[in-house]
């Protein structure tokens, strides 16, 4: 009795019908047990040690006994590794698990299982619960968003909580096959990791200004400040308007996923006062408004460029109805 009582403890009040058998009660105790209601059943075969509602952890560890060997996969092994507190998570959404390849356990209410190819190398069966790896589950969530911003939002709140990095990351993608999104992924995190934002700007160049036909900017133009100290600007638009004058606008590519001391943010706007000091302003765009809104972005940018004195204006792209003048 006393290895049940044990058992209960390390499972959250959860347990299975074949758990108890192996440590030797008998159908009979089972049975006993179930008619008192001192066990409810959860699902077929596994049973919890009271009559209310069930908290998250316990729903947690009954969908993965009943589809046993399983652990917690994606947002439920994110959610286990993280606890309750760091992000939002929807604590009646279904328990998501993940079985071995080939295994087709039944559809049960509140459970979502899904099957994986390494299922050995990718789970901690240790840990209570037992669950994905973490680093696996976050890369594996990021390749199945519906599109690249989301994607890249997982990637970045899991290096901003500081459980992973992306090195890690990298490492563990290494391993895997099957990833749809790996172009993407792998260069989101090269530059996470090296502290450049090169995947922002050649999405810039690629889905806001030459889908959009707006001006060619010039990149990584160099700027003297006054204090001597040479900076580069990432994207210089400009031309010569209909009057005779040149005008110009400097567009910043924020590519840090996460955020980023004072000291940083201090830094990024005394640059951008220096830069309206030489008389030119400066426009700070990120991932969601060059992955996420790349239309939208483009049609504003046109309007700030016609402000400035272009006298073009954006066109439409395959993935848009920008009109064709702003």
């Amino acid at each position: 009795m006393d290895e049940v009582l044990a058992l209960l403890e390390h499972q959250d009040g959860v347990v299975a019908r074949r758990q108890v058998l192996a440590l030797g009660w008998t159908q009979t105790q089972l049975a006993h047990a179930l008619r008192r209601r001192e066990w409810v059943p959860v699902h077929p075969g596994v049973y919890v040690n009271h009559t209310g509602p069930l908290t998250w952890q316990q729903r947690a560890w009954a969908a993965v006994l009943v589809c046993w060997p399983a652990a917690l996969g994606g947002w439920s092994a994110v959610r286990a590794h993280e606890g309750p507190g760091r992000r939002q998570h929807d604590e009646s959404a279904p328990i998501e698990v993940v079985v071995r390849h080939g295994r087709h356990p039944a559809p049960l209410p509140g459970v979502r299982v899904r099957s994986s190819r390494r299922f050995e190398e990718s789970v901690q069966l240790g840990l209570s619960p037992p669950r994905q790896r973490y680093d696996d589950a976050i890369v594996e969530l990021a390749d199945r968003c519906r599109d690249e911003l989301r994607a890249v939002a997982v990637l970045a709140d899991a290096c901003g909580g500081r459980r992973t990095t992306a090195a890690r990351l990298l490492e563990r993608m290494a391993a895997m096959t099957r990833l749809a999104r790996r172009g993407l992924l792998e260069a989101v995190l090269a530059d996470v990791d090296a502290g450049t934002c090169s995947v922002l700007e050649h999405a810039y160049l690629v889905r806001v200004e030459r889908a959009h036909g707006l001006p060619p900017g010039r990149r990584q133009v160099p700027a003297a400040r006054a204090n001597g100290r040479m900076v580069f600007q990432d994207v210089v638009h400009g031309g010569q308007a209909a009057g005779g004058q040149r005008w110009q606008q400097v567009v910043e590519l924020d590519g840090r996923l996460f955020h980023d001391s004072a000291a940083a943010r201090d830094r990024d706007l005394e640059r951008d006062l220096d830069t309206a000091l030489d008389g030119a302003d400066t426009v700070r765009l990120g991932y969601g408004q060059v992955l996420g809104r790349p239309c939208a972005t483009a049609v504003k940018l046109g309007l700030l460029f016609q402000r400035r004195g272009w006298g073009g204006a954006p066109t439409g792209c395959p993935d848009c109805a920008v009109p064709k003048s702003a």
